[in-house]
């Protein structure tokens, strides 16, 4: 599995009023990673005719983040089946090598000319392992 790695420092502007991490921050860093491992995979050819749907989303919030923290976001795609795939997010910080948060979303991949559900292709599937 192809893993995507990419590095924060918590900013003010992440917080909630009871000043860490904001639930919504994580979800959005979820979508965010998993929009940069899919296209540092891909061709543009690829991500000229598909793209992908967000079906389910399960988070679990096992500890907070603060202003300051280094945290790292590790993303993979655990499987992939006809039209769908799975994908992992973990989050650590990195000073403590805690896990914070996990991540399972499920994705379901659309051909950008029908705008229906596309049976996942082989180089999508090699591009992911």
């Amino acid at each position: 599995m192809k893993t995507l790695e990419k590095e924060i420092i918590v900013s003010k502007n992440d917080l909630d009023e009871l000043n860490h991490v904001n639930n919504v921050i994580y979800i959005h860093w979820v979508q965010e990673i998993a929009k940069n491992h899919w296209k540092s995979l891909v061709s543009s050819e690829i991500i000229k005719n598909y793209y992908w749907v967000l079906l389910e989303h399960q988070i679990k919030y096992l500890h907070p983040a603060f202003l300051g923290d280094k945290i790292i976001l590790k993303t993979y795609v655990e499987k992939t089946e006809v039209v769908k795939s799975n994908r992992i997010v973990e989050i650590y910080n990195t000073d403590t090598n805690k896990l914070l948060v996990t991540s399972k979303t499920i994705w379901c991949l659309i051909n950008a000319k029908t705008k229906k559900p596309n049976r996942i292709t082989y180089e999508i599937r090699e591009a992911f392992s």
